[in-house]
């Protein structure tokens, strides 16, 4: 392993990948955990990396699939119920559609939100969603469909139309 390389991959991808982590996560406490649990995994597999995909691209699938193995799941659960603080929207002021949209990405189910950011985010098609997460592209586009649904039902009807308006 080239340690200077990995220091410089490590330096250079820390902010497109913290954000990514945020994306996926949708805290920035476990944002940070998974980013480092990434770059561990990356580290002890820096030899094999150099495939088509490069270090960045393995980064995104491997932060993806640990965020979404089923033993973080339940660890996820576990803070969860453990964390008796309610959590509060930021208050400021003209950013109230956007902390309510945080807030109902943040309460999709991680797979579900995983699909939104690898579709959104990095803009993938199904097959290459479905191989980074496991599943069949069918069931990702069932997965994003119910998570898009999910978060228009939540939004107020005249921001609905108006996406829906930009998007078509």
């Amino acid at each position: 392993m080239d340690a200077y390389e990995f220091e410089m991959f490590v330096r250079d991808s820390a902010p497109v990948l913290r954000r990514y982590a945020r994306a996926v996560t949708a805290d920035p406490d476990h944002a940070e955990e998974l980013l480092l649990q990434t770059y561990v995994r990356m580290a002890t597999a820096w030899d094999r990396l150099l495939d088509g995909r490069g270090p960045l691209g393995y980064a995104k699938v491997t932060m993806v699939r640990l965020h979404t193995s089923p033993l973080r799941a339940i660890l996820r659960r576990a803070r969860q119920v453990a964390a008796t603080a309610p959590v509060v929207a930021g208050g400021e002021v003209g950013r109230e559609d956007d902390s309510q949209l945080r807030g109902l990405l943040a309460g999709l189910p991680p797979l579900q939100r995983v699909v939104l950011v690898m579709t959104y985010l990095d803009d993938l098609d199904d097959e290459s969603i479905a191989a980074a997460v496991g599943r069949r592209p069918a069931t990702v586009r069932s997965l994003r469909d119910r998570a898009l649904g999910t978060v228009r039902a939540g939004l107020p009807p005249t921001r609905v139309r108006a996406e829906s308006e930009v998007a078509g």
